[in-house]
């Protein structure tokens, strides 16, 4: 390989990286030496919706714990909160 293919070889590669980088999402900050991405409202939209969703998660476990671990051996009250838990589950599109 010749220098000239070299320098081309070298352009070629950071090119590629820079239309990659620009595709991800991924921005320098000012000084260009640590990585992040770039603030995408569709992303932050979905991060919230993922964020309530485990939120409601952690509830209901919290909920199912606590029936599980209940020295309490009432079958209508199980009841009534296994119902409860139906009730504030979303219905999945």
């Amino acid at each position: 390989m010749n220098p000239f293919e070299m320098v081309v070889a070298i352009i070629v590669v950071v090119t590629i990286g820079r239309v990659a980088m620009a595709r991800y999402g991924v921005v320098r900050s000012r000084h260009g030496e640590d990585l992040r991405f770039r603030d995408d409202p569709a992303a932050q939209a979905e991060n919230d919706r993922l964020r309530d969703e485990l939120r409601a998660m952690k509830e209901r476990l919290a909920v199912l714990e606590r029936l599980a671990t209940d020295s309490n051996d009432s079958g209508a009250r199980l009841d009534r909160e296994i119902e409860k838990l139906r009730d504030h589950q979303d219905p999945r599109p």
